[in-house]
């Protein structure tokens, strides 16, 4: 059976529209995961999630051992860090972790620097601070 040139061209048209309004609804705006979140979006919110568990986690090895842990290795199994998490490559993130002689550098860099994903920094006094436009240090603003 045949359809009719009109009947091909509706079709389309309503595949082209329902694919838009999918797509529509799949640009929501960030829902915050708790009261006062900083993130702006669900990458940001992960990569946050991410940062504080590793703070934790140096905190407990830091009062246990009187030390920082020198490597995201060492943190295996510290409070809730899993050998899963030594990973640098955290979805839209990158990791990258230093120690030094009194403490440790923290930075969340993301794959695509933008207003959802900003880059982050922390040290071992448990501050993170975040930059939109480059790379967080020690002096960009602190996360409220």
């Amino acid at each position: 059976m045949k359809l009719a040139y009109g009947s091909g061209i509706r079709a389309l048209v309503v595949l082209i529209l329902s694919v838009a309004v999918s797509f529509a609804a799949a640009q929501t705006t960030y829902q915050p995961k708790f009261p006062g979140d900083p993130a702006r979006s669900d990458s940001e919110a992960a990569a946050l999630g991410y940062m504080r568990t590793v703070l934790r986690a140096q905190h407990q090895y830091e009062k246990r051992n009187g030390h920082f842990a020198a490597s995201l290795a060492d943190l295996v199994h510290t409070g809730s860090f899993t050998r899963r998490m030594v990973s640098p490559n955290r979805g839209d993130y990158t990791v990258g972790f230093r120690s030094h002689k009194d403490g440790f550098v923290l930075t969340l860099t993301p794959k695509q620097l933008d207003a959802q994903h900003r880059s982050f920094y922390a040290e071992d006094d448990g501050k993170i601070h975040a930059e939109e436009t480059k790379a967080a240090d020690e002096d960009s603003p602190i996360v409220k």
